[in-house]
């Protein structure tokens, strides 16, 4: 037990402890002996909290009733200001300066940068918040920095599949899938010791056009006896338009790529008018 806060003191300690360990539960007697107050006080400290971040719009604490209860941080953002977020980026994905030849975009900077993943694995993390994620799992190498930011606010482990297996990581499965877009044959492996079985699954990448590596994780998923719970993907093409998966939420959409006048278009996914 430390020595007995003001209630300021508390208060700071406890959207630090709260917001670091989103969906973990926290029992009021735990933070009555840790702050050497009373579960009366504790329980109006835990308001202040939850009012604070619920008016600041950075997620809300809910609390469960029972023997086994207590409070937990949930992430969560308005719609209108993950919209606000995702049009920030539009607008910077869609400068003519990020066009690669052949018709590819620069996308690195945005995948690699700290604030931008952050802020995008926060926007994941509440929207698949109730389906009860136990792993975030993506495929190496892009979709990693998004995929550790989206599990890092769910508070769950991430999992990495890999194209190759390696020595260091133990026995493995291994599954061949068809690329939804080039219809290549391809080859995705995870050790053996990656997943409990029975687990529930959120597929994150950065970018789908097919839909063949989502449907190759499915796959992969059930020779561990677990179910993708989610799928969620930073831009997705307008092409082809029928995915070889239905469940998916996507944040963007990249409508055309046109090499020769210099034109990026990139939206909202339509996903934002079903919310």
């Amino acid at each position: 037990m430390m020595d007995k806060l003001p209630r300021n003191e508390r208060i700071a300690t406890l959207v630090k402890l709260l917001s670091d360990s989103p969906g973990k539960i926290f029992t009021l007697g735990g933070f009555a002996e840790m702050f050497g107050s009373a579960k009366s006080t504790i329980s109006e400290d835990i308001d202040i909290v939850g009012n604070i971040l619920s008016k600041l719009d950075l997620g809300h604490v809910e609390t469960i009733s029972g023997a086994l209860g207590g409070v937990r941080f949930i992430p969560s953002m308005s719609k209108d200001r993950a919209v606000r977020i995702l049009e920030g980026l539009c607008a910077e994905l869609c400068r003519k300066e990020r066009l690669l030849p052949g018709g590819f975009i620069y996308m690195l900077d945005i995948i690699y940068n700290p604030e931008w993943i952050d802020d995008i694995g926060y926007i994941f993390a509440g929207h698949f918040f109730p389906k009860s994620i136990d792993y975030v799992v993506t495929v190496e190498t892009k979709g990693i920095p998004l995929a550790l930011a989206t599990a890092k606010h769910l508070g769950v482990p991430l999992v990495i599949v890999r194209r190759n297996s390696e020595a260091a990581e133990g026995a493995s499965v291994s599954i061949n899938y068809v690329s939804g877009s080039s219809k290549k044959l391809q080859t995705m492996v995870l050790s053996l010791r990656s997943l409990k079985r029975n687990s529930r699954l959120l597929f994150v990448d950065d970018f789908m056009k097919g839909g063949g590596t989502a449907k190759g994780i499915a796959e992969l998923a059930k020779e561990f006896e677990c179910e993708v719970a989610g799928i969620g993907v930073l831009v997705e093409t307008a092409e082809p338009n029928k995915k070889l998966v239905e469940e998916y939420f996507s944040l963007l959409l990249l409508q055309k790529v046109d090499e020769e006048a210099g034109v990026i278009d990139i939206k909202l996914s339509p996903n934002w008018s079903r919310i």
